[in-house]
Formats: structure tokens, C-alpha cells, sequence
């Protein structure tokens, strides 16, 4: 499995989505949006490998934490075999406040792949923000994910 590229899919609508799906069967798809209903729609019509859940841009609700990932999408994930990605990048590039709402975010999500079973993974698309699996484990392990979520350190 580690010998099949990845790629990563930024479109923004479902049209050109798809067609980018088809194209690149043969890899590791990557799919992340800023927009939660589009992320939610290629979750369960199309066939991708990771989400990648963006945090910095989010704007939280005021009783809770808006971090891109439901009990609902939870279970589609898990039903599709669905990895979802945490933007390494984003937590490396931020600071003070913005930092720990992101780290908030992310540990809201690994409680809720943790409570359905979903595996999760960090994904650095800088390769100046690439880290070794030992500083990876670690991060996880701060952030609360338990080593059986860990996919590919």
C-alpha cells in the first residue's frame, strides 16, 4: 500500500470532483474543501481514501466547537472505510489563541473517529512541516488518540 501515490483533490464542485476521482483511481485520494456540505456529499457518493478536515478557517458556534466532523459523518466514515486526515500543516503554522482553538478541533474529532472506530491520520502537504513517526506519535498522544488509530506512522 505505501508504494501507491497519493493525490490531493481540492476541487470545489461535485462535477469536477468526480471527474478528478476517476482519473486517479490507482491512487490514495485525498479529498478536502472548506465547505461541510460538500465534504459531507463526496463522503457518501464517492469513493476517496482520506478527508481532510481543515481547522484554521473554522469559526466555532457558540456552544460548541466547529470542527468539520459529526456523529453522522463519523459513521459514513467508518461505513466507507474512510480515513479522516488532520492538516499537520496548520498546527505547525499556528500560534497562541488560533493554535489551541485548532488543537481543540482536532481532539473533538479524535474523540468522535475514536468513539466510531474511524482511523485518522496526519497529513503535511509542506514538505518543510514533514515530522518523523516519533514526533507524530507523540503529537497523537498528546491530542488523545489511542496507538490502534494511528494509521501508517
Amino acid at each position: 500500500d505505501n508504494m501507491k501515490t497519493s493525490i490531493l483533490i481540492q476541487e470545489t464542485t461535485f462535477e469536477k470532483i468526480k471527474k478528478k476521482i476517476n482519473e486517479n483511481k490507482d491512487k490514495i485520494i485525498i479529498f478536502t474543501s472548506e465547505n461541510d456540505d460538500l465534504n459531507r456529499k463526496i463522503l457518501e457518493k464517492q469513493a476517496i481514501n482520506i478527508l481532510l478536515l481543515n481547522q484554521a478557517k473554522r469559526k466555532d458556534k457558540q456552544k460548541q466547537r466547529n470542527s468539520g466532523l459529526n456523529q453522522v459523518l463519523a459513521k459514513i466514515a467508518k461505513k466507507k472505510n474512510i480515513t479522516i486526515g488532520i492538516n499537520l500543516d496548520e498546527i505547525i503554522e499556528s500560534k497562541g489563541k488560533s493554535r489551541s482553538l485548532i488543537l481543540a478541533r482536532i481532539k473533538q474529532n479524535i474523540k468522535l473517529c475514536n468513539k466510531n472506530k474511524v482511523a485518522m491520520k496526519f497529513i503535511v502537504l509542506k514538505d518543510k512541516n514533514k515530522r518523523n513517526s516519533h514526533n507524530l506519535k507523540a503529537l497523537a498522544t498528546v491530542l488523545g488518540m489511542p496507538n490502534s488509530m494511528f494509521k501508517d506512522f
